[in-house]
């Protein structure tokens, strides 16, 4: 390709998107992936037998329909065959004790549902998604805005004049409640409380983490309105048309292409160099959807401003990912009244035994009860595997990175701490039991199954750290202003026609493509 404006490191959905978007304004773009395949987090293969068609990593696209990146990009991903399947019951919670809550994404129902499990628990519920409704201007605009900017301080001075300085300063404070404050000190149910407890995990915090109560607002305020959605055949078939949107508008993708180093000439970043010696030119900027790891240690190494360096030394990486695909000759048989459409059921014990688990995981301590998300993408896409069969699609937020011990003292942790194939299998079976004792002849039903420990994650993607897949802790200090480096502007490097996006860099991690979306809004 003769003449590159843009090059892009990496093809996740950031890069994707910042492709679509920077092609659609005649810019060509070059996107280079080391792995012989794009994707970054989203993953298609048949992991347990042919005929069965597994999301490895990533699987749900609610944050993606939601954002700006697909209201801009949709209609023509479309065109090129990009299909979703929704379900009415996008969430569910199930306890030990049988007791469960499902979503619809009928807010009136949800009232009334939650109401019949604890009166009043369901009128707050919709006080709580209606407080997110009715102030969705501030929060998305600073959950998906460029925050250095003038549209962002136009933003919040005109809340700071509607409102009051104090009176913002006061939601301000209000959003950094942890979500065990908030659920203990507005819900009367603890099957209530469970039902959103396990989605702060999936912003990469724990119940007790500042934002967090916020965040699982957020999170419940989605799925009510947009449902858990999947891409119809796999996601694949996403990456397929933003595969062929971005050829469409002469740009390229180029796979096993493992760039080494970045190319600087006259103090601006110029290229590439690849691993196999090939160096490729951009005239006006490079692009790197990679961790702060990544760029500024392997990429630019000893050309790396030195506060970027210091910095990226301080980064911490957030906890690992377990998972776990079946294939079953039948749809599982839950214990529990209209699980069998939810798109997404955590098995926990409610609050404390998500807090737990949390805590035995950052610690460095395999959880005796982990949190376990259950996708069921058979009940939503047929396509995904032979009739009368289903597939699960099994989510552990809460895995060590290294391991120290065991909290239920019955597994050995490796010397070196690293995962191994055997306790990856040892700990899928503590995954299994707790799974089949909410599914009736669950173990008679099973064909095959595929587990992955943080390591194996962190072996198809280098920028999942330790099998974390949000990019780095996402704590309130690794965010917003501060993410990824508390001096970080944007998507700015340090370095002139250098910049970063991806889940390192706000908005932070998830598929709505919002940094790529932000930075090639202003490129």
């Amino acid at each position: 390709m003769s003449d590159v404006d843009h090059i892009i490191v990496g093809s996740g959905i950031n890069a994707l998107v910042c492709a679509a978007m920077l092609g659609a304004k005649g810019a060509k773009v070059l996107v280079l992936e080391r792995n012989d395949r794009i994707g970054g987090c989203m993953r298609t293969e048949e992991a347990t037998v042919p005929g069965f068609v597994h999301d490895v990593m990533a699987t749900t696209f609610v944050l993606f329909i939601t954002s700006p990146a697909f209201a801009a990009l949709g209609k023509d991903l479309a065109r090129h065959g990009l299909d979703f399947c929704h379900t009415a019951t996008p969430t569910g919670v199930l306890r030990p004790d049988g007791s469960h809550a499902v979503l619809t994404t009928d807010r009136a129902a949800n009232i009334a549902a939650l109401n019949r499990i604890v009166s009043g628990d369901g009128d707050r519920h919709g006080t709580d998604v209606g407080d997110i409704e009715r102030n969705a201007g501030l929060l998305f605009g600073l959950l998906g805005g460029a925050l250095w900017s003038y549209p962002t301080t136009k933003l919040l001075a005109g809340e700071a004049w509607r409102r009051g300085p104090r009176n913002l300063a006061a939601f301000m404070g209000e959003a950094l409640v942890p979500a065990r404050g908030w659920l203990e000190t507005t819900y009367n149910s603890d099957t209530v409380r469970a039902l959103w407890a396990p989605w702060v995990l999936h912003a990469g915090l724990g119940p007790e983490d500042a934002f967090s109560g916020q965040i699982a607002k957020v999170i419940a305020f989605a799925l009510e309105a947009a449902g858990a959605p999947i891409v119809k055949g796999g996601a694949k078939n996403l990456l397929a048309a933003f595969e062929a949107l971005i050829k469409e508008r002469g740009g390229e993708i180029r796979v096993n292409a493992d760039v080494a180093s970045i190319v600087q000439a006259g103090g601006r970043a110029s290229g590439v160099r690849l691993a196999s010696g090939e160096t490729v030119t951009a005239t006006k900027s490079v692009i790197c959807s990679v961790t702060p790891t990544q760029l500024y240690g392997r990429l630019l190494g000893r050309d790396a401003p030195e506060a970027a360096t210091k910095a990226t030394q301080a980064y911490r990486y957030g906890k690992g990912n377990f998972q776990v695909h079946y294939a079953l000759n039948k749809p599982p048989a839950w214990r529990g009244g209209g699980l069998d459409k939810v798109a997404l059921l955590h098995l926990t014990p409610g609050l404390d035994g998500v807090s737990k688990a949390c805590n035995e995981a950052v610690r460095g301590l395999l959880p005796e009860v982990p949190t376990i998300c259950v996708g069921q993408p058979h009940a939503l896409d047929p396509s995904r595997c032979p009739e009368g069969k289903a597939i699960l699609w099994l989510q552990l937020p809460e895995a060590p990175r290294h391991i120290k011990g065991d909290a239920a003292g019955k597994l050995n942790a490796p010397a070196d701490g690293r995962w191994t194939e055997a306790l990856r299998e040892a700990y899928a079976d503590r995954v299994e039991a707790i799974l089949a004792s909410h599914i009736d002849g669950f173990r008679d039903t099973v064909i095959a199954r595929r587990a992955y420990s943080p390591a194996d994650l962190e072996a198809m993607n280098i920028n999942l750290v330790g099998g974390d897949p949000y990019g780095g802790s996402s704590t309130i200090d690794q965010s917003f202003l501060w993410r990824p480096f508390k001096a970080s502007r944007n998507h700015e490097t340090g370095i002139r026609g250098l910049y970063h996006i991806g889940a390192s860099t706000h908005p932070g991690a998830g598929l709505g493509g919002g940094s790529g979306f932000l930075l090639a809004g202003r490129l």
